[in-house]
Formats: C-alpha cells, sequence, structure tokens
C-alpha cells in the first residue's frame, strides 16, 4: 500500500570541489572555469623551458672553451722558469671541472626573471675571464717572467670568474641534489655552498702552487736586469764603501706630500743623464701648480720649461743643481752622510743582487738632494724636518735606487695642518749604456 506521505527531497550546498594537482596532493577551491587546462598549454610551456635549458648549455659550452683557453696557455706556454710551473698551469685549468658540470646539469630555470638572471650570471663569467686571458697572452709574450699571483690584474678577474661559474654551475648541479617540486630557496642555498666550495678548494690549491712557484723564483737571479748585474757571485759593497758615479742612466723620481694624510700633490719626472748632459721633464699636479716642467743640458748650453711656456735658453751653470742622480750622491749619500749608514743586508731588485742601506736626513739635505721637491712644499723651511732615504747598492758599485720620506710641521704649507711629511723614490736604471741627449723641439 502506498504511504500518502509528502516526499522531501534534501539538497547539498554548493562548496569546493576537490581536484587533483600534478605531485599527487588534494588541492581544494572552485573548479576552473571552462574545465581543465586548455589543451596544449602545458607541452607549450614544457617546450619554453626545454629552450632556456639548450641556451643556458650553449652558454656553459662556451664558459668551458674560455676556461680551457685559459689554463691551456698557463699550461703550455707560460713559463716564469719556476720549479712547479706546470703543477701552476695544472691548477689553472681545475675550473674546467665546474664549468664541464655546467654542460652535464645546466641551470634549469622556469620564470622569466630567474633566467634571465642565470643568463646574466653566466655572461658576466665569461667578460671576467677575457680580461685575464688577455693579461696571461701579454705576460707570455713578453717573456712570461712574473709569477702569476702576485699580478693583481691577472688574478682579480679571474678570480670572479670562478665566483660566477661556481654559481652558475651550482644552479645545475643543486637540481640533482634536490630534484623535489617547491624547494626552491633549499636549491639556492645548495647553489651558494657549492660555489663557495668549490671556489675555496680550486683558490686555494692555485695560490699556494702559484705562491710556492714565486717563492722559489724570488731569491733566483735574472739574466738580465734593467737595475744592475745579476751574477749571484757578485757581492755589492758595503753601505759606507765607495760609491761608484754611472756614466750614464735612465731616470724616474717620484714626489708626492700629504698633510696630516690629505695630499697635496705628485710630481712623476722622467728622463736621462749621459755624462754631464741630462734631460728631464717633469709633471706636476698641485691645486696651485700644474704643468710640465723641464731641464736639458747638452755641453755649454743649457734649456729650461716652465709650466705652460716654451722651452727656454738658459746658462748650463743654473741645471748644475738639478742633475737628479749625481745631485743625490753629492749630497745626501756623500762619503760623510754615509759613515753611519744602516746595513739592511742583500736583496734581489727585478733580479740583480743589491745591498739595502738607509741612512738618516735632515731637511735642508732633502731638500738639496731632491730640490724638485719646492714645487710640493712651496717656500717651506725644512731646517727642523727629518727622515730617514734608503738606497740600494748593486753589484757594480753604483746606487740603482732611492727611496725615503721627511715630515715636519706643516702650518707653512697648511695654516690648520700638524704634520707634513714628503715621499720620495728615485731609480737610475740601465745604467752605463749608451745615451743619446738631444735638445729639446723649439
Amino acid at each position: 500500500m502506498r504511504s500518502n506521505a509528502p516526499l522531501f527531497i534534501r539538497t547539498i550546498p554548493a562548496g569546493p570541489v576537490l581536484r587533483p594537482v600534478r605531485d599527487g596532493a588534494v588541492q581544494t577551491g572552485p573548479a576552473p572555469v571552462g574545465g581543465p587546462d586548455p589543451a596544449g598549454a602545458r607541452p607549450a610551456r614544457l617546450q619554453l623551458v626545454r629552450v632556456r635549458q639548450f641556451e643556458l648549455r650553449l652558454l656553459a659550452v662556451a664558459l668551458t672553451i674560455l676556461w680551457t683557453a685559459g689554463g691551456g696557455l698557463v699550461l703550455l706556454a707560460y713559463r716564469p722558469g719556476g720549479p712547479v710551473d706546470v703543477l701552476v698551469g695544472v691548477a689553472a685549468s681545475l675550473p674546467l671541472i665546474v664549468s664541464v658540470a655546467s654542460i652535464i646539469w645546466p641551470p634549469l630555470v622556469r620564470s622569466d626573471r630567474g633566467a634571465t638572471g642565470v643568463f646574466w650570471l653566466g655572461l658576466a663569467a665569461g667578460l671576467l675571464l677575457l680580461p685575464s686571458i688577455a693579461s696571461v697572452g701579454t705576460q707570455i709574450v713578453q717573456g712570461g717572467s712574473e709569477p702569476l699571483l702576485p699580478s693583481f690584474e691577472v688574478i682579480y678577474p679571474w678570480a670572479l670568474a670562478l665566483v660566477a661559474t661556481s654559481l652558475f654551475a651550482g644552479l645545475g648541479v643543486s637540481r640533482q641534489v634536490i630534484s623535489e617540486v617547491g624547494f626552491g630557496r633549499r636549491r639556492l642555498v645548495v647553489s651558494v655552498a657549492f660555489a663557495v666550495v668549490a671556489t675555496s678548494i680550486i683558490g686555494g690549491i692555485f695560490a699556494g702552487v702559484s705562491l710556492a712557484d714565486d717563492y722559489a723564483l724570488r731569491d733566483r737571479p735574472a739574466a738580465h736586469s734593467r737595475f744592475g748585474p745579476t751574477n749571484p757571485n757578485l757581492t755589492p759593497p758595503d753601505c759606507r764603501a765607495t760609491l761608484v758615479r754611472p756614466t750614464s742612466a735612465q731616470l724616474q723620481v717620484d714626489f708626492s706630500a700629504n698633510v696630516d694624510g690629505r695630499a697635496v700633490g705628485t710630481v712623476g719626472l722622467s728622463g736621462a743623464r749621459s755624462g754631464a748632459d741630462i734631460s728631464w721633464t717633469a709633471q706636476v699636479v698641485k691645486a696651485d701648480l700644474y704643468g710640465d716642467i723641464g731641464a736639458v743640458r747638452i755641453g755649454s748650453a743649457g734649456w729650461t720649461l716652465a709650466p705652460g711656456g716654451k722651452w727656454t735658453l738658459v746658462a748650463p751653470e743654473l741645471i748644475d743643481g738639478q742633475m737628479v742622480d749625481l745631485t743625490v750622491l753629492q749630497e745626501a749619500l756623500s762619503a760623510d752622510n754615509r759613515a753611519t749608514a744602516e746595513d739592511h743586508g742583500l736583496e734581489y731588485v727585478e733580479g740583480a743582487r743589491a745591498r739595502h742601506c738607509r741612512i738618516a736626513v735632515d731637511g735642508n739635505t732633502y731638500l738639496a738632494s731632491f730640490p724638485q721637491v719646492k714645487w710640493l712644499l712651496g717656500p717651506v723651511n725644512l731646517e727642523t724636518w727629518r727622515g730617514e732615504l734608503d738606497f740600494w747598492i748593486f753589484g757594480d758599485g753604483e746606487v740603482g735606487m732611492v727611496s725615503g720620506t721627511v715630515n715636519g710641521t706643516a702650518q707653512e704649507i697648511l695654516p690648520h695642518g700638524l704634520l707634513a711629511t714628503a715621499w720620495v723614490k728615485l731609480t737610475a736604471t740601465d745604467r752605463d749604456a749608451t745615451v743619446l741627449i738631444s735638445p729639446p723641439a723649439p
């Protein structure tokens, strides 16, 4: 018998629809309008990622070629003469391991911004490698006598390129360590750790081997030196011995002055001397004085040059006190001043054996030895100034280098200053060689 009771229908309220996601987890949320993703969207996205990965792999190949070129130059052609030159070349080739790893496991970045950043990282590594390779090539052409590690212009781009290459490779290696989806930050940490470890190990090995090679070369005489004889059996004379006056020399003098650490100016002088004939020009850079100053003396004729002017014919006696190296020998390095000279032992200066000596000087002696310092200090009374001069006597008994400082009150230079310091370095190289002194151009 059919019941006449009313029939109640229960309605279910609309709610979130459960739908599957890629990693198998259940995700809640409203169903996408129009059903699932349009056909072809995911394959297109996958194709874009593969293209990016191919481009980054090509960039990794380019980096490997550059590292091969740099390491190959050092391994096959760079020979400064040290006992472990070959090991230096092998150490310089170690970054190839990192760059090859970036070919096998190239970085995989899905976002447009991330892909651009990784590409520029690899490109920066290549651009940093180019000056390093060029510097090594230049050293090889010039004879390859300078060790690699102390050469800053070679090392700093090499080190930066190694860091960039290691991070570039680490972005690919980290994906092999952490392959799960959704761990981008963790993979980035692994990439940075890989870059730090790789750079430290490779850089440490290269630094150790290169320093060992440099240390072995440091006290080894060269076949030729512009500073003097390279015969290791030739002992330079004592600091108090009679000095030999060179018949000629190529001259270079650098001056600088400061007040309480603040620069006052610089002077760079270069020239040559043959007997009593001399020619030099100096560039003065100071707040109230800028330009070229020069002097030439040939026989009984003399010329001088003032800033902004032309060469002027003068009496040769006016240049007597500006003979550069001879003036220093006559004044600061006279026998009386060297009577109490300190002997700091034997050293090698660019492969030439020399005795390092030191004397104390006062301001007047310094000014008489280096009259060009007045261009920096002005009409200052140096009577109370004190300082030291170091000089190097080479195997031929001649002085090839002088360096030192004097300091004193700065009130005549700068009213509110306390301490003024003047620094100088003179080199007399290629001594006793044939030098031709020509009159200045009109």
